[in-house]
């Protein structure tokens, strides 16, 4: 199986390129991937067949006509893999927007949506071994008081057990410095985490759609 897929940012980019190994197991070879980042996640437009600019690469702006063009031109061996943040949406009713935008593909691709709850950097906590392996010295008081998946500005609590001055700094600071940090907590941590045991309800049922589209049981 060939896996396009979609992340809104690069942290979730530099996430999954050390996840998705872990996932498809001894025979990841067989696989292949590709991971493109967005500039961040949008809205999805009114009119699905609309022009948008592609030169701002915000994902949702972007994904009735990607998915079109995927519906035209990827064989059945592969599929697209949608990997977006919930942030404070309804999650069902934000779900049934993203099949909205499928289903007015004509053809469709083989297409998997799956929602970080609340934010991709709850995927990060839902395995506590891996960020203390990665930074031995995040202050357990701050991860103690986070109840996985929840709706609690995620990253910004990620920040607050493990960055030097936590969420308060980054924000004095803004863009792209925030955008760097949370890479590289995605890429110090995605490496020690355990796929198979992680916490957070929402990796896990990405963890398993990944799998079903890999024909792995």
């Amino acid at each position: 199986m060939h896996f396009e897929v979609l992340v809104e940012d690069p942290s979730g980019k530099e996430a999954l390129e050390r996840i998705l190994p872990k996932i498809l197991g001894a025979n990841y070879s067989l696989h292949s991937w590709r991971l493109r980042s967005y500039r961040g996640l949008g809205r999805i437009p009114k009119d699905l067949r609309g022009k948008t600019d592609p030169q701002k690469r915000i994902l949702l702006d972007r994904l009735p006509r990607i998915l079109q063009g995927y519906g035209h031109s990827l064989p059945d061996s592969a599929s697209v893999v949608v990997v977006v943040d919930l942030d404070r949406r309804d999650c069902m009713a934000f779900k049934q927007e993203l099949l909205d935008v499928l289903n007015a593909c004509n053809p469709r691709p083989t297409t998997l949506f799956r929602i970080a709850v609340e934010e991709s950097e709850a995927w990060l906590l839902g395995d506590r071994q891996a960020v203390k392996a990665a930074y031995p010295k995040a202050r357990d008081s701050v991860l103690d008081r986070y109840a996985q998946d929840s709706i609690c500005d995620t990253w910004e609590l990620l920040a607050d057990a493990i960055h030097p001055g936590g969420s308060a700094r980054l924000k004095q600071k803004g863009y792209p410095v925030t955008g760097e940090a949370k890479c590289e907590w995605a890429r110090n941590i995605a490496p020690n985490m355990n796929v198979d045991q992680n916490l957070s309800k929402s990796f896990q049922v990405f963890h398993d759609g990944v799998k079903r589209l890999a024909g792995i049981e």
